[in-house]
């Protein structure tokens, strides 16, 4: 953006068009926060293009002021150097959303050849909660906010959805804190649980053609053991976004509470290819997943990677340090882990998961209750 104040806008921008191109099942687009990675560095498109396994690299700026927006693209081929496009945008900031779509297509035409003929997410109707969402949506994406950080966008995301009603990613990301704060024991109310799947299914009726409505809900119907609903969930939402890698991490998390530990791997490796940089949370699952197939030594050495160490993780660390006879290390980590979410307990945990195999959940209880904590 040029200006620090206004990183966020031009974060939510680069994460809508992320999102907007990942719709095509002609493209293979990395996911946001491995992108995110080269941020504000001066490092050559042909490096990115090899780091990421990619041909292609969209590349711009968005400055904002006065009520006007000026947004920068340019499309290049970093095998040979070419700019297949390129082009700016001078508009009246109202126009924000028109400029999005007019970008994501120009790109889909330019490296498919022609338009895909898919429907369109509903954009909001009012900048004031479009901010609000994106500051709400960047305190809470990394999946292991801090309590504090969940009551922030709590407040941001209820603001949102109150200017604009029908906003369906703003009640979508409030749909999520409220998950968080039940899920990882910050909250644990009956009530947190229940007003989370009421947001979600609000936000997708709201909006049927947002892919990430869908997975969200359908792991939320997993928490609830509704299973042919969830089914049909991620299906509409891999139908929707072929390469949305978050799904396929869900997903990973899912196979290994069915008993299906080696898919979950499979799944959790294919999300970071899409995503290679990504957000600390996929490391949470693809040690959920080595623990599930009793590989405890694989899981201990991706459990303290400094991306994910200091998250509710913890306990899973715990428990395979445990496993494998470690237990003075385990005891350490689960006084650390519990020091974080002193509600934790291990009955209220096996009730919370989206388990179709109750022996996984039980290697995780065993876990757990070796490593001292709380039932």
């Amino acid at each position: 953006s040029g200006e620090a104040e206004y990183d966020v806008f031009a974060d939510g921008l680069t994460e809508d068009l992320i999102t907007d191109l990942s719709r095509n099942a002609g493209l293979f687009v990395i996911a946001r926060h491995s992108t995110f990675a080269y941020k504000g560095k001066s490092v050559d498109v042909r490096l990115i293009a090899r780091e990421l396994g990619v041909r292609y690299i969209v590349e711009g700026s968005a400055r904002r002021a006065a009520g006007r927006v000026r947004v920068n693209v340019q499309l290049i081929d970093a095998v040979g150097g070419d700019h297949l496009w390129a082009e700016r945008f001078d508009r009246n900031l109202a126009d924000i959303f028109g400029v999005q779509d007019e970008v994501t297509d120009k790109i889909v035409e330019a490296l498919v050849g022609r338009l895909a003929a898919s429907a369109s997410r509903n954009r909001p109707k009012s900048l004031e909660a479009y901010d609000l969402c994106v500051r709400g949506r960047s305190l809470v994406s990394a999946f292991n906010s801090s309590p504090e950080a969940l009551r922030e966008a709590q407040i941001l995301l209820n603001q949102a959805v109150s200017i604009d009603p029908e906003y369906s990613e703003a009640f979508r990301w409030l749909a999520f804190v409220y998950w968080q704060l039940w899920a990882q024991s910050i909250e644990p109310t009956g009530e947190n649980r229940s007003r989370a799947l009421e947001l979600a299914r609000q936000a997708v009726a709201l909006d049927e053609n947002d892919a990430a409505g869908h997975w969200f809900i359908g792991f939320l119907l997993a928490n609830e053991k509704r299973w042919p609903e969830s089914d049909e969930e991620f299906a509409a939402a891999f139908a929707l976004e072929p390469n949305n890698a978050d799904a396929l991490a869900i997903c990973s998390e899912l196979a290994a509470f069915a008993g299906r530990a080696s898919e979950a791997i499979e799944l959790i490796q294919r999300a970071l290819r899409l995503n290679p940089h990504p957000a600390g949370w996929y490391y949470w699952q693809l040690g959920l997943a080595h623990y599930a197939a009793c590989q405890y030594e694989e899981a201990v050495k991706i459990l303290r990677m400094e991306t994910i160490y200091r998250s509710p993780s913890r306990r899973i660390l715990a428990a395979s340090l445990a496993q494998l006879g470690r237990r003075d290390e385990a005891m350490r980590e689960a006084a650390l882990f519990m020091a974080m979410t002193p509600k934790f307990t291990i009955t209220h945990w096996a009730a919370a998961q989206p388990a179709r195999d109750m022996e996984t959940v039980q290697r995780f209880v065993e876990g757990y209750r070796m490593a001292g904590l709380p039932e």
